[in-house]
């Protein structure tokens, strides 16, 4: 088995935390190559990825164009997306010998110039005030709103930005895109679940948009008015007893009562 470890040097003791992965890999019968998260390249069968749900975000979008599943190891501080702790690498190591994990493909989003595993965050470029998004699917007009933005989000994503927007969650393993007013001027504005395979085009009566990727990318205007919206595929590797409820109950708390938080 060929394995990328991929690690994120902006993380504090990220060298402690490659340390360990790198421990345990050199006692096994595995042949591996390092990459720093800004230096990533094509190589392996599955990545091994050391950092937060924000570095296993920018990696799955590099591999996915190159169909190898990421495995996220959590050092962060939810760590939503990753399996496991640095704690239990022997673990983690192990089932990954053995096969024992399951890849998911997972919708991502695309248009000419970014590729998102969560979510586009679609914005006028004037932060003090809202502005006037028009929704298009299939090039019929849905919806039109006044509002602080609109978040076009993957399965995956419903569990970020737009939930707390007042998206719903929605299964990771649903082929669907949620569609999310931030903030809107009115009362009936309300979020939409479509299918994946729509055609979306969001236009904006402002001069420019900004569009914010996976919550990393630094807000930026680009020189248009209208971004098209449709979807590819990423494949997510787990480990086979982390189901989707369980964790949002363990890391979302979800579905639990406040006297047993």
């Amino acid at each position: 088995m060929k394995i990328s470890i991929v690690y994120n040097k902006y993380i504090p003791q990220y060298e402690t935390y490659l340390e360990k992965v790198l421990n345990t890999v050199c006692q096994k019968d595995i042949e591996y190559k390092i990459f720093e998260l800004e230096q990533l390249e094509c190589y392996g069968d599955i990545a091994l990825v050391i950092g937060g749900d924000g570095t296993l975000l920018r990696a799955a979008r590099y591999y996915a164009e190159f169909d190898i599943p990421v495995m996220g190891i959590n050092v962060g501080r939810l760590g939503f997306l990753a399996q496991a702790g640095i704690e239990k690498i022997d673990d983690i190591i192990n089932l990954v010998l053995r096969g024992q994990y399951l890849i998911e493909d997972r919708t991502m989003l695309s248009s000419d110039e970014y590729v998102a595993l969560n979510d586009f965050v679609i914005k006028g470029c004037v932060p003090t005030r809202t502005s006037k998004f028009f929704l298009e699917i299939n090039n019929n007009v849905v919806c039109d709103y006044i509002a602080d933005g609109l978040i076009v989000a993957t399965p995956t994503g419903s569990t970020a930005y737009g939930l707390s927007a007042g998206g719903p969650v929605v299964h990771p393993k649903l082929d669907a895109i949620i569609i999310v007013p931030i903030c809107p001027h009115t009362l009936n504005a309300r979020p939409l679940v479509i299918p994946s395979c729509e055609n979306i085009t969001v236009k904006t009566n402002d001069e420019l948009l900004s569009v914010s990727i996976d919550g990393y990318n630094i807000t930026q205007c680009v020189e248009k008015t209208d971004i098209k919206i449709y979807t590819k595929k990423a494949k997510l590797a787990f480990l086979k007893d982390n189901s989707f409820y369980s964790v949002l109950r363990d890391k979302l708390h979800w579905g639990i009562s406040p006297e047993s938080l």
